[in-house]
């Protein structure tokens, strides 16, 4: 078909050429005399002016309809600064209909009032708004952004496998039954993390990949179980060349995409300090509301709460709420607190301080001096709100004041929404400790490098080791993250000790991994960041839904084409397969 401009192009340059222009119509409005048409495609918006001897024949069309549109460009009388067309219109002079539409079950632009799963069963209808464009194309920028940066530092792109082994450890897998082997499976990749390691024993030095990986997790708004992630490994490179590749990885794609200059280098936090300060590791500081250690100065107030954590070795923390106290209702405190019990914190201790002294139900525990050392070390003043958490964890005290913060950050709009807070935090402990199963767990995975002057507490003291390893944040979003990986075969075999793998399961999840260790594997480290959160953050929206083209909804399920479904039985004995209280649901 002929089509002369697309719907985004035309300006006041073009008045009086002769246009045929093809797209969907947007909007249709019958004044009388004359009748105005939105044409709508990906580039834009254009209207269309007809008169009154085109009435009956655009009887019949619709919203959705697409046509065929020839006429002139003229200067509009009434023009729309919010459109980039809005200068102009067009006086048509004929039109055809290349197709029809049914009337859409949702409005397709930018304001619709159609429900999320309304949205997901329609999606060729809700990408068709002109908001959801933008953020599929928002990513395709972000795409070629990111590998023009690598291609012109000399990575090479190189595919990995789809079809892998299961490695138990950690998220799920997505099983695949094989029919050539029956009762064996493939996993779909959580990461490409052991073979970007074997690219680097193979000597190619600097890979990426955009890459897609499967995680069988429970879904939110920041997660989907089928992602996309930037995959990036080098070799013979330290820590600190890793992390500016890495950023400026993240400067050219906002240059690009955003127009916006971010300085460098990126500020960096160790894991400790971040969660000292934000009591989290992946903090938004585009605000402050930090967290204040108090063990010191409560550790002599009779308040039971505090000295029952304080006496078990645990921790009590607060935050000041600044110019809050009278805002803040019992009935709203009442709901930091409930907050607060979801990330397992029993409950939440405050004060107001007011031009009458300090208020609130703990205020009687506290000496005249004792309260003097508590309003310095917290820098309060008149109509302060002041919240604590104390508990034997220190997880739970960070994790519960953490949350509030965040919450009241967004609440009392303490920051702009616009802007972009970016950071490293570093120096991640190396492992975690399970309770229930009373072993160590990695904090990232097996194959992290300890901090060289931290190797030595693998074994005598692995509570406080380091990994050298780092997050990549943004606006209280992990971005992604990567290390330093271990690539002599000792260390690795003490490190996997110390995660108290047996030979017998070291074998059977890694046993071909590690192999490779013993043929000369250079010291190498990486990262990979996550490309629909980057999206989603840099569209400045709320889910990543809205910037992956065909997502899963929170039930792992897609509304429009169904899936997952049960299959015939005949495919499932091909598999030598057999489903428990399986019932075939034929169409």
């Amino acid at each position: 078909m002929n089509r002369s401009h697309n719907n985004g192009e035309l300006r006041l340059s073009h008045v009086g050429q002769q246009v045929e222009l093809i797209g969907w119509v947007a909007k249709k409005r019958n004044l009388g005399a004359l009748i105005f048409i939105d044409l709508r495609d990906r580039y834009g918006i254009t209207q269309v002016i007809f008169d009154e001897s085109f009435e009956e024949k655009l009887k019949e069309v619709k919203n959705e309809y697409i046509l065929q549109v020839k006429g002139t460009v003229v200067e509009r009388s009434s023009k729309n600064s919010k459109m980039p067309t809005g200068d102009i219109e067009i006086q048509a002079d004929s039109f055809t209909i290349i197709n029809t539409a049914k009337l859409t079950p949702l409005i397709v632009a930018d304001e619709t009032d159609a429900l999320e799963e309304t949205r997901l069963q329609y999606r060729y209808l809700d990408l068709r708004r002109p908001m959801m464009q933008n953020n599929i194309m928002t990513r395709h920028k972000i795409t070629r952004s990111i590998r023009e940066y690598l291609d012109d530092l000399d990575f090479i792109d190189i595919e990995t496998p789809y079809l892998n082994r299961s490695t138990p450890e950690g998220a799920r897998d997505f099983l695949v039954p094989s029919r050539v082997h029956q009762g064996a499976f493939y996993a779909l990749p959580q990461s490409p993390q052991l073979f970007k390691q074997l690219l680097m024993v193979s000597g190619f030095e600097r890979y990426y990949q955009i890459a897609r990986c499967f995680r069988d997790e429970d879904l939110r708004a920041d997660r989907q179980i089928e992602f996309t992630q930037v995959d990036v490994e080098m070799s013979f490179m330290s820590t600190d060349q890793i992390l500016t590749i890495g950023e400026g990885l993240i400067a050219k794609v906002m240059k690009d995409v955003k127009g916006i200059d971010i300085q460098l280098p990126l500020r960096r936090l160790t894991w400790h300090e971040a969660m000292e300060r934000y009591g989290i590791d992946k903090p938004d500081t585009r605000f402050g509301l930090e967290l204040v250690n108090l063990n010191e100065v409560v550790k002599d107030v009779d308040f039971a709460v505090f000295k029952n954590a304080l006496e078990n070795h645990g921790h009590v923390k607060g935050i000041n709420v600044e110019n809050q106290a009278q805002a803040y209702s019992r009935k709203k405190i009442d709901q930091l607190t409930e907050l607060a019990k979801t990330y397992k914190a029993k409950g939440l201790a405050w004060l107001k301080v007011t031009d009458q002294g300090v208020q609130g139900p703990i205020a009687k525990f506290f000496s005249e001096e004792q309260m003097e050392h508590l309003l310095k070390a917290m820098n309060a003043k008149d109509n302060d709100l002041l919240l604590f958490v104390s508990d034997t964890k220190y997880e739970v005290v960070c994790d519960a004041l953490a949350a509030i913060r965040n919450h009241l950050g967004k609440e009392l709009k303490l920051y702009d929404p616009h802007t972009f807070a970016f950071l490293w935090v570093v120096d991640f402990p190396m492992f975690e400790y399970d309770d229930e199963t009373k072993r160590y767990y990695a904090k990232h995975h097996p194959f992290t490098r300890p901090k060289d002057e931290d190797i030595d507490k693998l074994e005598s003291d692995p509570e406080h080791c380091l990994a050298d390893a780092y997050d990549i944040v943004l606006n209280g979003y992990e971005l992604g993250g990567g290390s330093q990986r271990i690539y002599e075969q000792d260390l690795q075999e003490r490190a996997f000790k110390a995660l108290s793998f047996t030979q017998e399961q070291i074998d059977a999840q890694f046993g071909w991994f590690v192999e490779a260790f013993q043929y000369g594997t250079p010291p190498h480290g990486g990262f990979a960041l996550g490309l629909d959160r980057i999206a989603m953050l840099l569209c400045e929206r709320d889910s990543l839904r809205d910037v992956i083209a065909f997502p899963k909804n929170t039930s792992a399920t897609c509304p429009m084409s169904k899936a997952p479904t049960n299959v015939a039985l005949a495919q499932l004995d091909e598999l030598g397969i057999e489903v428990k209280e399986y019932e075939s649901k034929e169409d």
